[in-house]
């Protein structure tokens, strides 16, 4: 079953930049490794950062699009990237959760099922 984890991060993590102690892009890809050397990586991605979204929403009663620049003002949290992984079930998902540099330096990391079409 496959299984996506969401690299959940803060603003201000983001604006810290490389110089904090946060996960690095050398930890990522050293777990990126080992998801395929166990062969269970199924597919994955990085974003850029939450302040080169744009958040698009139809407001009630309307036919027109709100298109808004950014995240949310209110919102600290945002998905730093995904990793979908093939494992036989959620506890194994949870435990290469466990393992991702996302889990670690006030990071944290969204498991849940995939839903495949």
């Amino acid at each position: 079953m496959k299984y996506v984890m969401l690299l959940m991060g803060t603003l201000d993590e983001a604006r810290c930049g490389a110089e904090d102690d946060g996960a690095t892009m050398e930890e990522f890809i050293a777990f990126d490794r080992e998801l395929e050397e166990a062969g269970v990586l199924a597919g994955g991605f990085g974003l850029d950062g939450p302040e080169l979204g744009t958040s698009v929403t139809i407001p009630e009663g309307s036919d027109e699009p709100l298109v808004t620049a950014g995240p949310y003002a209110e919102s600290r949290e945002f998905v730093g990237g995904t990793i979908v992984v093939d494992v036989a079930n959620i506890d194994e998902a949870i435990r290469w959760a466990a393992r991702s540099p996302g889990a670690r330096h006030g990071g944290r990391v969204e498991v849940r099922p995939m839903l495949e079409f």
